[in-house]
């Protein structure tokens, strides 16, 4: 009875006020470390998209077939400040890959002691939490698969063929990547980087380029660069739209004549 009522818990895990807190706080964590934008966004996917939710296989909550469960203080029980514990050891695992100064450890515990309400924690803490968080994600920390990677590269060639790039700004792409991990239906959608990367940047481009100034074939040329299907794109950029704005503005916008 009890690996059935762990199982239901595992399958809704890990609860929709509880992600939405924990991505506050790795949100607020990379502000208050001015981290730059590729280490952002891979400590987002690195976190989000990877350790919760292997989480509760790797605590065994999913049965023999899940492989060998983790072990570790850290987990068991497993409280809201170890949680965010490990939200700043992945700020420290991306840290380590993209810059030649990796932020140390002990800064990272300064953070915390001043962001983590509940306890604080040692620098060996942080050590056996990267341990536990790597044997979670089966040391896949790999940065290539991420929405942000492929943004950056697309604004760039899009900056390289069109004035119109001049209008597209990279901070108006990031607050709509923010908007959409902190969003629980949209989450989902970084699973999929590469098409939500195109739809982004046609996001951005209705938000930030004047109407008046539509000159350009924004659809056809993704679809070229992406060789994904407009329509597929469009769908994205809807569902973008009606989470980035307000239903108001989204009514204003169907009203246009949507010839991008």
């Amino acid at each position: 009875m009890e690996m059935v009522e762990d199982a239901a818990a595992a399958s809704g895990w890990p609860g929709s006020s509880r992600r939405s807190h924990l991505l506050q706080f790795l949100l607020h964590a990379s502000n208050r470390l001015d981290l730059r934008p590729i280490v952002k966004y891979s400590v987002l996917s690195f976190f989000d998209g990877r350790f919760l939710p292997a989480l509760p296989r790797k605590m065994g909550f999913c049965g023999a077939r899940s492989g060998r469960a983790v072990r570790s203080w850290l987990i068991e029980p497993l409280r809201d400040s170890n949680l965010e514990l490990f939200a700043l050891v992945a700020v420290w695992i991306a840290s380590k890959i993209h810059e030649m100064r990796p932020l140390s450890v002990k800064s990272l515990k300064a953070l915390s002691d001043r962001i983590i309400a509940d306890q604080h924690f040692t620098c060996r803490d942080f050590a056996d939490a990267e341990l536990v968080f790597m044997e979670v994600v089966d040391y896949n920390v790999g940065c290539s698969n991420i929405a942000f990677i492929y943004l950056e590269e697309l604004l760039i060639q899009f900056r390289e063929i069109s004035k119109l790039g001049d209008l597209l700004s990279m901070d108006v792409c990031m607050e709509i990547l923010d908007v959409l991990y902190e969003t629980e239906d949209t989450s989902w959608l970084f699973d999929f980087p590469c098409p939500l990367a195109a739809s982004t940047l046609v996001t951005a481009y209705v938000m930030s380029v004047p109407k008046q100034t539509w000159e350009f074939p924004i659809l056809p040329w993704v679809r070229f660069t992406t060789s994904y299907a407009e329509e597929e794109i469009m769908k994205i950029v809807m569902t973008i739209l009606m989470h980035v704005l307000k239903p108001d503005e989204i009514k204003e916008k169907n009203k246009r004549e949507f010839s991008i």
